[in-house]
């Protein structure tokens, strides 16, 4: 429990800082009331089983995580992967694959993989992070204005097309309690911000419901039978080998999401609170919470950065905020639970539509379009139109294979391979260059992507000289690939009768050197030795008349 222990060395947990950890998990919890339902909604679940994820995993992830001020439950992010679990294997499915997701983040964690999601690039999170938020808002459309489109396909376009022929049988009274509930979510936040706008909203309408009770709006009631009072016994999902099987590729994607959303959560909570995280142990924090949360009900549950930032703003700064904001939760399912069959889902629409515009982060992605460099705007729209058109985990392998490409193609070009100039070798080798020797540098690492340029440009060198110096001190590193160029190199030279020698490789490239066999085959010893070390070996012995004469 690193985040609650340091926090408890740190006194965080003393009186004069317990009362604003209380205040802000109590507006915390509120907000995260409308959130939870309308995301475990929108993900296919039952509303009750988004308040469960968030109770489990707002108290686990922040005792076990590294981050003091992180609010973890279900999130947006997840609604688009998690919808297409539960409508190909079942509410059960979801989690099995929630609790598979937990296994990974845990190993993870264990394995110090934290620092690693630290590169995917910016264009491939905006890009899948605002084409959710395309889906997200599209997905909504139905609640809003209370369509009932025909049974559409699979694919983003088919559904945008059912939902677009239906749009003129829109249901009024749903459309009108929709805006009122948009409205009061825009508007709210300008008038006051000590009540959270989402629950203003989501409690106006549904009174408004309660008293006027409109034919043909679907509420919680309507729609899922009320919520249940109290809290679910543990219940452990049906497994079976071959549902982990069917399953391993789906809990991969909810890991991976999981760990981005996460660990830009706790970047978001370090900024805001100038507090420090440990990413591996956050992993851990949140393996904890996915395992542990499909055993009471609910789904997969990663960092909220809206929730973090409004507990930070609200004076969080332990983990006792989180642990507050969950048992507001739990008083809500155990007291208030009958109250929520009036709630329409058309007020869970609207909020979702805010969640939407928030996490599609709009203008930093056409400024992005506008300013990037063109290779960062292909990626960006790529990954965009691949979660929107084809698939969540095709457009983050895509993107992200296609930014590795990108990254080893400028990593490629920047290695160089110069002769040294006149005005150089003269501060080098004061004594002078011996005649036929020739001298060339390489900058840059040395690895399978710039492998054909380096192999291409030493061929090309001219034949005049009797010896080949390669200077390597400005190699950072080199794979299997390029020293394996390189070795070919040399037997082309060697066939041409010219003697190569390399030197001031560092202590690591030099070893490397060595057990590849390179060395033997250049018949010399040290891959590390200066460039006058190499040059005083070739020198010709003094010949007798001289040293007579001396």
């Amino acid at each position: 429990m690193i985040a609650a222990l340091e926090s408890w060395r740190a006194g965080l947990f003393h009186r004069r800082h317990l009362m604003r950890n209380i205040g802000a998990g109590l507006v915390v919890g509120v907000v995260a009331l409308p959130l939870a339902m309308a995301f475990a909604i929108a993900s296919g679940a039952r509303p009750e089983q988004g308040i469960y994820t968030g109770i489990v995993a707002g108290l686990l992830a922040a005792l076990f995580g590294s981050s003091r001020v992180s609010i973890s439950g279900p999130t947006g992010a997840f609604i688009v992967i998690l919808a297409g679990i539960t409508a190909k294997y079942g509410i059960d499915g979801l989690q099995v694959a929630s609790l598979m997701a937990g296994l990974i983040l845990l190993a993870m964690g264990l394995v110090k993989l934290g620092g690693i999601i630290r590169f995917i690039p910016t264009p491939v999170i905006t890009g899948f992070t605002t084409g959710i938020a395309v889906i997200i808002w599209v997905g909504e459309w139905k609640d809003f204005f209370g369509l009932h489109p025909a049974i559409s396909g699979r694919h983003f376009h088919e559904k945008l097309a059912a939902l677009i022929q239906a749009l003129p049988g829109f249901d009024l009274p749903t459309t009108m309690l929709s805006l009122a509930a948009l409205a009061i979510v825009v508007i709210a936040p300008r008038l006051t911000r000590r009540i959270p706008s989402p629950l203003i909203a989501m409690l106006a309408v549904a009174f408004a419901q309660a008293y006027w009770q409109f034919d043909g709006v679907a509420t919680i009631g309507s729609a899922f039978g009320g919520i249940p009072a109290g809290l679910p016994e543990p219940h452990l999902p049906q497994i079976s080998f071959a549902r982990m099987l069917e399953l391993i590729g789906p809990a991969f994607t909810i890991a991976m999401l999981g760990a981005i959303e996460s660990l830009l959560c706790a970047v978001v909570a370090d900024g805001m609170a100038d507090t420090r995280h440990d990413p591996n142990q956050e992993l851990v924090g949140q393996g904890i919470a996915n395992i542990v949360s499909p055993l009471f009900g609910g789904f997969a549950a990663t960092g909220a950065i809206a929730r973090t930032a409004t507990n930070i703003r609200n004076g969080g700064d332990s983990p006792l905020a989180s642990i507050v904001h969950a048992l507001v939760l739990i008083a809500v399912i155990v007291a208030l639970a009958p109250l929520a069959a009036n709630i329409p889902l058309a007020a869970l629409a609207a909020i979702l539509f805010v969640v939407a515009w928030n996490m599609s982060e709009a203008r930093h992605f056409i400024d992005l379009l506008r300013h990037a460099p063109i290779n960062d705007k292909v990626l960006l729209l790529i990954t965009f139109l691949l979660t929107v058109f084809a698939d969540l985990v095709i457009a983050v392998n895509v993107g992200v294979l296609l930014a590795a490409l990108l990254f080893m193609k400028r990593m490629s070009e920047t290695v160089r391979i110069e002769g040294e100039s006149e005005a150089n070798l003269a501060a080098l080798c004061p004594v002078g260059v011996p005649p036929g020797v020739q001298i060339y540098s390489i900058d840059g690492p040395l690895f399978f992507g710039a492998a054909a340029t380096f192999e291409r440009t030493l061929a090309g060198l001219h034949d005049k000289a009797s010896v080949v110096i390669f200077r390597l001190g400005r190699v950072p590193f080199a794979d299997a690939t390029a020293m394996h160029a390189l070795a070919d190199i040399v037997r082309h030279f060697q066939q041409r009768h010219i003697v190569v020698r390399v030197c001031e490789a560092n202590p690591r490239l030099a070893y490397k050197l060595q057990n590849f066999g390179l060395m033997d085959k250049l018949g010399q010893q040290d891959a590390s030795a200066s460039l006058l070390d190499v040059l005083g070996e070739m020198a010709p012995p003094p010949s007798p008349e001289a040293s007579s004469t001396a």
